[in-house]
């Protein structure tokens, strides 16, 4: 026999000839109703089709629809839950309807709407509508328990289109409720001196890594077989100036070319610190490198060519046409906070030790610096010569130099310099300078420099940009194992939990309820060096951010800011050189930073084009990551 069905006038459904009811909304047949001649059935049909039509529990069909369901906590807290059920199940579970008791309604956690009904229109369906069964006795239920059961799934309703519109909203982790633990703050460890990071910095062929060499010779730290192996091979290649370079530059390209190409890192100790030495490279081609090195220098040297001619092209560039090593540098390490400076005017011997050209070269460039807000008082001046050894760990021996020169010699000006704060008192962040492999474990290590914070082994770190969770294994500093590491030290962190790979030049370890930002797109306040070519909207440019490098574009010039910081009124169509902005770039690849006001090492940003660093600022705003 073929079935007869009936369709609900309200909900569409098709139910069978026997039913007098909906099977899915519970809305009575439109023909029972009108050929109903009992007046007790009437009555009910009339209360119930006056009322805005509930959801009744469904009976089992053969069709076994599927349907959709959202479960929701009655206690209020969402929690969303797709899944695809067929009518079956739905008719097991405990649904609020028409004629259900209050009893069964109080027993009930868990209450399903249908994922079609917005939340707003089921809100105005509940109040007033659900109605208890009569007792045994026959008596009508309580008007007063009705209201209950409707205000309180009125509630329930209301709080889950409050969560649904918070879902996943992780609250942010203010700086303030950090709260460093004892260990994180123990005194200075007696009879340890305290880390110094010193950047050499200059142009090509100013004698940085052999007044490094040179330096760590006599003071010990290269052995007289070394000295001896590197003096040999240096004059077989007829090179027998570059002795003391290459304790600095190891690699044979480096060698082979003459040039320092990384940044060279070194150790000393003088009286009042360990000395972290920072050899960075001088050429041009190489200045991203010097700037991934360089960014975690405490303080720096500048070390100058006196030779005539020499001093001029590190100022100028090739003819004047350029801006030489010697200022790119000097704004460099300004922009990287560095306030202390050692200016060393080395090859004096060149120049017959001559005063007049000392005072030359620190009238000129004494006045560029002042340009990049360096102090007077923050800076020393020492003539020297690095192949002669004058005024490098003891005063000059040579008549010609001490007749007008009775200043500090190279050491003493080290141990002058100051120490800037410490911050233990912030979550962890180590920014990886580089990936080396572990002298104790012979595994992959993340080496860099701790800005702020403090870890210890067993420490949990979370490790951006891949978001991975790992433990400290080994720290060591300065190639010594040790148990705790604080902000300033170098260190090597050996990682447990994690694969070697996922440790990037660039990448940060932080504290993991305080992780960095990833993102692609930022705002900078940035101030315009010397250039020729203005900065257009749409400009292609190089990234630079503590250790890493990436492609970008300027999105948008917001506006012009004043000496006293205030922007303009109207953005510009471009920017030339001297002049401060606020700036959107866009990156190719997401990269770890943070505002410059949270961090100071993340929130450095430089912008390169054409081999030259073309501005210089700071992140004033993480906008985001772009999804695409």
């Amino acid at each position: 026999m073929v079935p007869v069905h009936w369709t609900c006038s309200m909900c569409t459904f098709s139910n069978h000839e026997s039913m007098v009811y909906c099977e899915m909304c519970g809305v009575f047949r439109e023909n029972f109703v009108k050929s109903a001649k009992d007046g007790s059935v009437k009555d009910a049909v009339s209360t119930v089709s006056n009322e805005p039509r509930v959801s009744a529990s469904p009976k089992i069909d053969s069709s076994k629809t599927p349907m959709k369901t959202r479960v929701v906590a009655s206690d209020g807290d969402s929690a969303r839950k797709h899944a695809s059920t067929f009518i079956s199940t739905a008719n097991s579970t405990h649904v609020p309807s028409a004629g259900s008791s209050l009893g069964a309604e109080k027993k009930n956690k868990t209450h399903v709407l249908s994922e079609e009904i917005p939340v707003e229109r089921t809100a105005l369906l509940v109040p007033g509508h659900f109605q208890r069964k009569t007792d045994k006795s026959g008596g009508p239920s309580s008007s007063s328990q009705n209201d209950y059961v409707a205000q309180k799934l009125s509630s329930d309703i209301s709080q889950l289109n409050l969560d649904k519109n918070n879902a996943n909203i992780t609250k942010p982790c203010l700086p303030e409720e950090y709260k460093p633990e004892k260990w994180m703050l123990a005194d200075q460890e007696s009879g340890v001196l305290s880390q110094l990071n010193l950047a050499i910095v200059g142009h090509v062929d100013s004698g940085k890594s052999t007044l490094s060499g040179r330096l760590l010779h006599l003071l010990g730290r290269i052995s007289r077989k070394d000295m001896h192996k590197n003096e040999k091979e240096s004059k077989e290649k007829g090179k027998g100036s570059f002795a003391f370079a290459w304790a600095m530059d190891e690699s044979s390209e480096e060698r082979e070319r003459g040039v320092t190409m990384t940044v060279g890192v070194a150790y000393l100790e003088t009286k009042e610190y360990r000395v972290v030495l920072l050899d960075s490279p001088g050429h041009k081609d190489f200045v991203p490198n010097m700037i991934s090195g360089a960014t975690q220098a405490d303080a720096a040297i500048l070390v100058v060519d006196a030779s005539n001619g020499s001093f001029e092209a590190g100022m100028d560039g090739e003819g004047g046409k350029s801006v030489g090593q010697t200022k790119e540098h000097a704004q460099l390490i300004r922009s990287f906070g560095v306030e202390q400076l050692v200016v060393a005017v080395n090859k004096m011997d060149a120049v017959a030790y001559s005063k007049e050209r000392f005072e030359f070269i620190k009238l000129q460039l004494g006045s560029f610096l002042r340009s990049c807000n360096f102090k007077d008082s923050a800076i020393t001046w020492i003539p020297l010569s690095a192949v002669e050894n004058q005024t490098l760990i003891k005063p000059p021996s040579d008549a010609h130099l001490t007749c007008w020169y009775q200043g500090p010699c190279l050491l003493d000006a080290i141990d002058s310099l100051q120490l800037p704060s410490r911050d233990v008192t912030k979550p962890l962040i180590l920014p990886i300078c580089d990936v080396i492999k572990s002298q104790s474990t012979g595994q992959l290590a993340a080496f860099g420099k701790l800005e702020t914070g403090a870890i210890q082994n067993g420490s949990k770190v979370l490790v951006l940009p891949c978001g991975l969770e790992a433990t400290v294994k080994t720290i060591e500093r300065d190639t010594i194992s040790c148990s705790i590491a604080r902000a300033g030290d170098n260190v090597a962190v050996n990682l447990q939990g994690i694969d070697g790979n996922q440790l990037i030049p660039g990448g940060v370890l932080c504290h993991p309820g305080f992780p960095v930002a990833v993102a692609n797109h930022l705002e900078l306040k940035i101030l315009v060096l010397d250039i020729t070519i203005p900065i257009l909207i749409g400009s292609q440019v190089e990234f630079h951010i503590h250790h890493v490098k990436e492609a970008a574009r300027i999105t948008k010039i917001i506006a012009l800011l004043d000496k006293t910081g205030k922007p303009s009124k109207s953005a510009p169509r471009f920017l030339k050189s001297k002049q401060n902005a606020v700036v959107q770039v866009s990156l190719d690849g997401a990269v770890c930073v943070q505002e410059f006001s949270k961090s100071r090492a993340l929130g450095r940003a430089y912008l390169r084009s054409s081999g030259r660093t073309i501005a210089v600022g700071v992140v004033n705003r993480v906008i985001g990551q772009d999804e695409n």
